[in-house]
């Protein structure tokens, strides 16, 4: 979700400038500077950034400069001003104090000024930035998209690079299996034939210990999850979430197969897919 959009505008009235930048993250986190004077379209513009952007620590800077603005961003309440004028004389006359700081003191007496409240008075002001503000994101979604494509390629590489793991672990299983069962009857063979053990009983241990250490599930079940991976990535936008799900059952498939194996070169391809699938899972994060 790493992008980057921005947009300019200028007329006879008015410079925009928008900026946005947007990060990795699971949710929306949206961190905005805007002029006061579209202060009560926060919502709106919160809205506008939820529905483009959709998620990820999103920064958002918005510069609007009116041109040549006769209107004064204060208030002068000049009745009250000359009253404290006239009322600064007569106490320097009292004292015969001079004059000369009675104005600027008189203008900073309290209520003398009052800040207007910063608003937007122009329904076409916000239209053009809106305007620049969707202009903006659109770039930034290009962006996105750019960095999507390259992605997209890693994943696949991942993704295979699994398969073919999975598909050395499948050579592999006959062989560990074999393994097993010698080893188990060269354990066994003395004992026997020393020892009365019922065969029935021993053979209904030895399936129940062949079934603890089978991974034929898993490795179909990881199979399954790796396809469903695969076709999930090709489907279009909107997937990161379910990927993000698919992802943790292929490690449960993954961890439960090194569990279970106790052969060297199964565990060697094990942790290679989690190393593999550890990309994977860094690199949804960049995922919408």
């Amino acid at each position: 979700m790493t992008g980057y959009g921005m947009a300019n505008f200028e007329d006879d009235f008015n410079i925009i400038h928008v900026e946005i930048k947007t990060l990795n993250s699971k949710f929306l986190d949206l961190n905005m500077k805007y002029p006061k004077q579209f202060s009560d379209k926060e919502i709106e513009i919160r809205n506008l950034i939820a529905e483009h952007l959709v998620r990820g620590k999103v920064s958002l800077s918005i510069d609007f400069t009116t041109k040549d603005s006769n209107e004064l961003p204060v208030t002068i309440n000049q009745g009250l001003f000359n009253a404290y004028v006239k009322t600064y004389k007569n106490l320097a006359e009292q004292i015969g104090e001079a004059e000369t700081e009675i104005f600027k003191l008189a203008l900073q007496s309290p209520n003398v000024s009052v800040t207007n409240p910063e608003k937007s008075q122009h329904p076409e002001e916000w239209e053009a930035l809106k305007n620049q503000l969707l202009i903006a994101m659109q770039k930034c979604n290009e962006f996105r998209e750019d960095e999507g494509s390259s992605l997209l390629v890693k994943l696949e590489e991942n993704t295979q690079e699994i398969i073919a793991r999975l598909e050395t672990i499948k050579v592999e299983e006959p062989r560990r299996k074999e393994k097993i069962k010698d080893k188990i009857k060269n354990h066994f063979k003395e004992w026997l034939d020393d020892l009365e053990i019922d065969q029935n009983r021993f053979e209904q241990e030895l399936i129940y210990y062949f079934e603890k250490l089978d991974i034929t599930e898993e490795i179909v079940r990881l199979e399954t999850h790796l396809n469903y991976f695969k076709k999930v990535l090709d489907s279009g936008q909107g997937q990161g979430k379910k990927l993000g799900f698919i992802s943790q059952e292929m490690g449960r498939e993954i961890n439960t197969i090194g569990s279970k194996a106790n052969d060297v070169k199964i565990q060697q391809e094990v942790i290679q897919m989690k190393d593999e699938l550890e990309k994977i899972k860094e690199q949804l994060l960049n995922i919408l």
